[in-house]
């Protein structure tokens, strides 16, 4: 069945309380929710804020915005913003830099972007190949399915999808082109993997070109940099992830200030970093929590501090 475009499927927020737990420390502070979805998050952070404080939501999905928008309702301190939280430091108002109370990124991907066939997202809807997040984003998964040379494929099945029978793939969508739709797609990795294997090999495929489609590692590195530079002293970033890609960029940031998890001592031994990790080991959800929401299954959750001083 292909659902209409203009259908939103409401996002349950994963780890809600936890979230709220690490993000709010200043009530009437500025805080920003970099995915803003359908509000869940935003939500919830306007309830436990001040009526001094201010929320900024950023999304690149003019559906995501709309149902955010109709969620929040009239509240003078809810600002909606278009665009992608990669440009995180010029979608915020200048003055606001420096002055940031919170960070969220909830970095999965929205409930309603998978449902609708038309989007391109899931193996289990037939669709075209998509998979753009916003109309921000040039390239489709259309390009990189049916343009992309053997060698770049294959490396991106791999590093991007974690995918071991990335070159079997990679050969099989070259020689099955043009591979014009989802469905199309699925019958060509369910040729060369396993039946028993075939769904994790699905996932991880379309997980990988979806990645590549957005850019969302280097997005993901971009906010993360930028975040430094508007949040204040003690300010927090709060994030949550839900495959190891970006897990691993996230800890190795939040450990050493740096995307090469590089750490720096000063002569007596002491980490130089401008964040402090709040959380030594990473939060995940509760069995009780998975057995209601099954999207919670693989988030991670990690938070850290900007350090008195701390610059990038």
């Amino acid at each position: 069945m292909v659902l209409s475009m203009t259908t939103y499927h409401e996002h349950i927020p994963v780890m809600l309380q936890e979230c709220m737990d690490a993000l709010i420390t200043d009530t009437n502070g500025i805080y920003v929710d970099g995915t803003l979805g359908g509000g869940g998050h935003s939500k919830e952070i306007l309830s436990l804020i001040g009526k001094e404080a201010k929320l900024f939501g950023i999304d690149q999905d003019d559906e995501a915005l709309a149902a955010a928008k109709a969620r929040i309702g009239e509240d003078s301190r809810f600002e909606a913003i278009k665009g992608n939280f990669g440009y995180l430091s010029t979608l915020l108002p200048p003055q606001v830099n420096g002055q940031v109370a919170g960070i969220l990124l909830d970095l999965g991907v929205s409930t309603h972007q998978i449902k609708e066939a038309e989007r391109g997202f899931s193996f289990q809807e037939d669709g075209p190949l998509d998979m753009r997040m916003g109309n921000l984003s040039g390239v489709s998964a259309y390009q990189v399915v049916n343009s992309y040379d053997y060698e770049t494929l294959r490396d991106i099945i791999f590093h991007y999808g974690e995918e071991r029978a990335s070159r079997q793939l990679a050969k099989a969508i070259i020689e099955a082109r043009p591979v014009e739709t989802t469905a199309e797609l699925v019958e060509v990795i369910r040729e060369i993997v396993p039946k028993k294997f075939a769904v994790k090999s699905l996932a991880r495929v379309f997980q990988a070109i979806r990645i590549e489609v957005n850019r969302e590692l280097d997005v993901l590195k971009d906010v993360l940099e930028q975040s430094l530079e508007v949040i204040k002293p003690s300010g927090r970033i709060v994030v949550m992830s839900y495959h190891s890609l970006e897990d691993r960029i996230v800890k190795k940031f939040f450990k050493a200030g740096n995307h090469e998890g590089e750490v720096e001592k000063d002569f007596y031994g002491n980490i130089i970093s401008p964040l402090q990790p709040v959380n030594r080991q990473v939060i995940t959800p509760s069995p009780e929590e998975v057995s209601i929401n099954p999207a919670a299954r693989s988030a991670k959750l990690r938070i850290a501090e900007k350090k008195e001083g701390g610059s990038q």
